[in-house]
């Protein structure tokens, strides 16, 4: 067993163990930013980090109204701009903490006037020393190189900040999440099989929109370093305008689909798909009871989940199934060819 997948079923204790190690912390945080709350808040991180931060500007400007932007490193450590930080809340996202240009970002912006806080893995890390604020994701050391439980505690940690920062969500509903997340593992046999199906896939898109639409960056992003499948990733609307012109017959299509605001337009989708005959896999919960009517295979998690909660849960089927097929392929998902677990880019 490859250790990418003992630590994806690791996540409903890292998530229980982050969300009691981090809550307390948390609530200080609340305070200090109740007195002055920052007028924008800027992300930086890369790789599965950015899908993370991806994920939490939709979730920070959806719930807070406070306008978000994801940082561009390259305008600090290639452009040596200056820019006005004050009253903005800046927070790098970092597995290792590690990452050169994330970190160059976060000093910079503490030393223009931003309010800094740093989530990371590793508490003695040169992001953890830089940040005035740290916010801990306790995953324990995370070996495999294709990261997994990191991604799910950054997002949780992403969660948290919007509490922190007044936005409706109930830490009630947050302990709900390991549960949540145990209840996507037990579809481990179900995806397994599926995955055998897609042994010689060696293209794909993953769509997703919305609150889901970092989870269609990160199943990509899997696809591609562990199972060396060519994976484009788009939303629902974005595909449309274009990339749709790839779909052939048995093209695969893999889409999180949850009921809600998104469900219409990816409805639309998966009929649009049907006429093209493309092989459509939808992921998606037990809220969604129309998604078995118009996609070729379904991963249904078997409860009602509100939408703005089913991130965590719907990735957890897309990372089993990139580290099924990896197996199916003969790879080694632990080790991706000329990948390490620390990347430092400038």
């Amino acid at each position: 067993m490859s250790r990418m997948l003992e630590e994806i079923r690791q996540q409903p204790v890292v998530l229980e163990r982050t969300l009691s190690g981090e809550i307390r912390r948390v609530e200080r945080f609340k305070r200090l930013v109740e007195k002055h709350k920052p007028r924008l808040i800027v992300l930086v991180a890369r790789g599965t980090s950015d899908n993370a931060a991806l994920f939490g500007r939709y979730l920070l400007e959806i719930t807070t109204g406070i306008p978000v932007s994801l940082a561009a490193p390259s305008i600090y450590t290639l452009y040596q701009a200056k820019v006005d930080y004050r009253d903005t809340l800046v927070v790098a996202i970092s597995q290792s903490g590690e990452s050169t240009d994330t970190n160059l970002v976060l000093e910079r912006a503490r030393q223009q006037g931003a309010l800094t806080v740093g989530i990371t893995n590793e508490s003695g890390s040169t992001l953890a020393g830089l940040a005035e604020h740290v916010f801990l994701v306790r995953a324990g050391r995370e070996k495999s190189v294709a990261a997994t439980k990191t991604y799910t505690g950054q997002v949780l940690m992403l969660y948290l900040l919007v509490h922190a920062l007044g936005g409706k969500i109930r830490i009630d509903d947050l302990q709900r999440l390991p549960e949540w997340a145990q209840m996507a593992l037990g579809m481990e046999a179900e995806i397994e099989a599926l995955s055998e199906r897609y042994r010689f896939m060696d293209h794909a898109v993953v769509v997703g929109r919305g609150l889901n639409y970092a989870n269609a960056f990160e199943f990509a992003l899997k696809l591609m370093e562990t199972c060396y499948v060519v994976a484009e990733r788009f939303s629902s609307a974005d595909f449309l305008h274009g990339p749709i012109a790839l779909v052939e017959p048995s093209f695969p299509v893999f889409l999180f689909s949850p009921s809600g605001v998104t469900w219409p337009s990816t409805a639309d989708m998966l009929a649009r798909l049907s006429g093209l005959k493309a092989e459509t896999v939808v992921i998606t919960d037990a809220s969604n009871r129309e998604a078995a009517d118009k996609a070729n295979r379904l991963i249904r998690l078997p409860r009602r989940l509100p939408e703005v909660f089913t991130p965590i849960p719907y990735i957890i089927p897309a990372q089993l199934f990139a580290a099924c097929l990896a197996d199916q392929k003969g790879l080694n998902p632990d080790r991706p060819r000329t990948l390490s677990k620390v990347t430092r880019t400038l």
